[in-house]
């Protein structure tokens, strides 16, 4: 006779594994207290950095240290009381899945959010830094931070980097980092670096590196003057592992953000064909080959022309660039630029020479025969090449059927538009290490039409992964469009619409080193200019 289980004990069946289960994930996910410094139970060193904070002084009590200089800050050293949790914390990010992340501004190793993980160690510390330690840092700052939780882990090795910005976003109000990393020289690079601003809020040189150190935690007030960077890591066998993220809650009030005057543009420099004829290699001034450029341009919106000017003329800028004694002066502010550009009154003969074949109106006309674009008045517009003999026919049908003549009147000449007058603007410009340029609010909110150039010198053996090229990208999208890499004599145009902008990758410390293993100053030059109809 057949028995059957009868429906209480499949309950109690089911209720037994409901709870092994329950007691297996509680096992996997327990949350591990984290205990924090002793200074941040202390009412009288909470009291006193209250007052240091909104006196904007200094204060250091055991491992905590306050400083207002440049921008309110404080540095909680062996933050995490218990050394072991600390470990363990570590532990468990290093098992954590990173992505690597790469645009204009940084390049580094990111976890996905931490909001959510269960590890023991992870959860704990979080718990304590978004409970009562958040409590504590909003009474100290006398505001009310949510409870927002914001945070994740980097992992920055060699020549990562997070270039100079202020980290203001809607709602960040205090930005942490607590360092869980090996002994740390300066040397290593990655230090967290503190910079002045002048009276406009930009940014203008670091006055306080800070070197990470283990289980040390620095947090500061995101402000219109907060501006910092992560140097680059400079050493090839450690790992810069930190937690970071903000407390969340009203923003400080920003003044006007300081805009900053266009860059003076120019009408070409009255040059006839000569001078094309002097410098540029013959091949590129043959009509056909002209027609066949502009088909492919027309395509692609760019193209690069190798060996664009005659050899001994590009051999003998090379050497100039190199060798003369030209002033170059740094261009910023570092949250936009940073790069070296030269003094114009300062440039040799031959250098000078080039710079106004880029300039002239011979130039000009050469550049509309390879795009198509019209930067000279011999060029003709879009719209009249295609349209002109339609128009021709019609106002011939017009004057025939009415019996009027097909002068124009002076009013129809008076509506006429005038042309506009293609103009340009250019520099030369040295790239070595630390180089770069950023995208940037001003510029995106400026983006228009326009033909960018770039030739390149003295970049044979430069490398991509050293940095030092330009990509293109659509605004407010991380998508990458077109990546231009520095080569000598290759002349590289690009016609960008409203909505691309472009940026110079940071040239990072691999420029500096040869294979095997000893140091050298490699740099390059380019003449950049940007023309617009």
């Amino acid at each position: 006779m057949a028995t059957t289980k009868r429906p209480q004990d499949e309950c109690s069946s089911t209720d037994e594994k409901k709870k092994k289960k329950k007691k297996k994930s509680e096992k996997e996910s327990r949350e591990e207290p984290a205990e924090l410094c002793a200074a941040v139970e202390d009412e009288q060193v909470k009291r006193a950095v209250t007052e240091a904070w909104s006196r904007k002084t200094t204060y250091s009590h055991g491992d905590l240290e306050l400083d207002c200089q440049p921008f309110p800050h404080c540095i909680f050293r062996n933050f995490i009381s218990s050394q072991a949790f600390a470990e363990n914390l570590k532990k468990e990010l290093l098992e954590l899945n990173f992505h690597e992340k790469s645009n204009d501004l940084y390049k580094f190793k990111q976890s996905d959010d931490l909001k959510k993980r269960t590890e023991p160690h992870i959860a704990g510390l979080r718990a304590a830094l978004f409970g009562r330690f958040r409590s504590w840092l909003g009474e100290v700052l006398g505001v009310e931070l949510e409870p927002t939780v914001d945070i994740s882990c980097a992992k920055y090795e060699y020549t990562d980097v997070l270039l100079c910005h202020d980290d203001e976003l809607e709602g960040r109000r205090v930005a942490f980092i607590l360092y869980l990393v090996p002994p740390w020289q300066s040397s290593d690079g990655g230090t967290l670096d503190l910079y002045t601003t002048d009276s406009n809020l930009q940014p203008q040189s670091i006055v306080k590196p800070l070197v990470p150190s283990w289980n040390t935690l620095v947090l500061f007030e995101v402000s219109p003057v907060s501006f910092h960077q992560v140097s680059e890591v400079l050493s090839q066998d450690k790992c810069r592992l930190s937690l970071s993220g903000w407390f969340h809650g009203p923003s400080l009030e920003r003044p006007p953000r300081h805009t900053v005057a266009p860059v003076q543009r120019n009408p070409h420099l009255p040059r006839d064909e000569t001078v094309l004829l002097e410098w540029i290699n013959p091949i590129y001034l043959d009509i056909s080959y002209q027609e066949q450029i502009q088909e492919n341009f027309e395509d692609s919106s760019e193209i690069q022309l190798k060996g664009f000017l005659k050899e001994e003329k590009f051999k003998e800028v090379s050497e100039a660039l190199r060798l003369s004694q030209i002033e170059w002066k740094k261009r910023g502010p570092p949250n936009k630029r940073c790069y070296e550009a030269a003094a114009l009154d300062s440039l040799p003969q031959c250098v000078s020479a080039c710079w106004e074949l880029l300039h002239s109106e011979a130039f000009f006309l050469l550049l509309s025969n390879f795009t198509g674009l019209r930067l000279h008045y011999l060029c003709p517009a879009d719209d009249e090449e295609n349209g002109d003999e339609e128009k021709d026919k019609k106002q011939q049908d017009d004057g025939e059927a009415t019996g009027s003549s097909n002068e124009p009147s002076s009013a129809d000449v008076s509506r006429e538009k005038e042309p506009s007058t293609p103009l340009c603007c250019g520099e030369v410009r040295r790239w070595s290490h630390g180089g770069y340029t950023l995208l940037h609010d001003g510029e995106a909110a400026r983006a228009e039409y326009a033909l960018d150039l770039v030739l390149p010198f003295g970049c044979a053996g430069w490398q991509s992964e050293f940095g030092g090229f330009t990509c293109y990208v659509a605004n407010e999208e991380d998508e990458e469009l077109l990546t231009v890499y520095p080569e000598d004599n290759s002349l590289a145009l690009v016609y960008r619409d409203k909505e691309t902008l472009k940026f110079v990758k940071h040239v990072n410390h691999k420029s500096t080193s040869e294979p095997d293993g000893s140091s050298t100053c490699r740099e390059f030059y380019d003449f950049s200019f940007v023309y617009y109809e």
